[in-house]
């Protein structure tokens, strides 16, 4: 069930990929490939939970599955062409979606709002990941959980390599970027403590290596 919420900013570049997003669920095998680590961001969620990019809803029946009863879930996406499909794939789950088309460097809720955000391949895109880090830790509440699973820069050869490949990969990938330390950003960000992080044997280059972890907003 979809609760879709729509919103225009004056002055923000429009993000519309609309071929990346009609093949992106027909050649991303999600199911086979990242379907277990989508299980592990989803596993015991409870209370109020962002989901900082929807895509076309791939965590959608994850958190259905395994989200407690008193579950509340939100989600943003910026391209109207995965928020379409996002839509419709809440419209075929018995949990109710919260969708917004807002950005993650400018996210529309309180202070302390959610329990757990999750962020499953999503900083690889973000136009501004330092905001978009900062926003997360002001809307979490102390104790809540950054959840993620990102695909991050390599290292030695293989990472100027993707330096290289980056900007053909970004005008491919709808924006992606193969070369972000995200990781690196997550570690110095002062609000947060390191519960896990794991560097999986995953995917394909030059989008490898794919890392999961969890982070906790520290109580003040």
């Amino acid at each position: 069930m979809a609760d879709c919420t729509l919103r225009r900013t004056m002055g923000e570049r429009r993000i519309d990929h609309p071929v990346f997003a009609a093949l992106y669920d027909r050649f991303m095998p999600d199911r086979f490939l990242i379907g277990p680590h989508r299980e592990y961001l989803a596993a015991d969620l409870s209370g109020r939970v962002l989901d900082l990019g929807a895509g076309t809803g791939a965590m959608i029946p994850y958190v259905a599955d395994a989200g407690g009863d008193d579950l509340e879930y939100h989600a943003i996406e910026p391209d109207p062409n995965m928020l379409r499909r996002a839509a419709a794939t809440a419209d075929r789950s018995s949990m109710q979606v919260r969708l917004r088309d807002d950005r993650a460097e400018s996210l529309p809720y309180a202070d302390d709002a959610f329990d757990a955000v999750l962020s499953s391949l999503v900083f690889c895109t973000i136009g501004d990941p330092d905001a978009a880090l900062d926003e997360v830790a002001r809307v979490l509440g102390p104790g809540g959980e950054l959840r993620f699973l990102e695909h991050v820069r390599n290292d030695g050869r293989r990472a100027r390599t993707q330096d290289r490949l980056n900007p053909v990969w970004e005008r491919a990938a709808a924006g992606c970027q193969l070369n972000r330390e995200t990781v690196e950003r997550f570690v110095a960000h002062d609000a947060f403590d390191i519960l896990e992080i794991e560097r999986l044997r995953l995917g394909l280059f030059p989008a490898t290596p794919i890392v999961r972890g969890r982070l906790r907003r520290r109580r003040d």
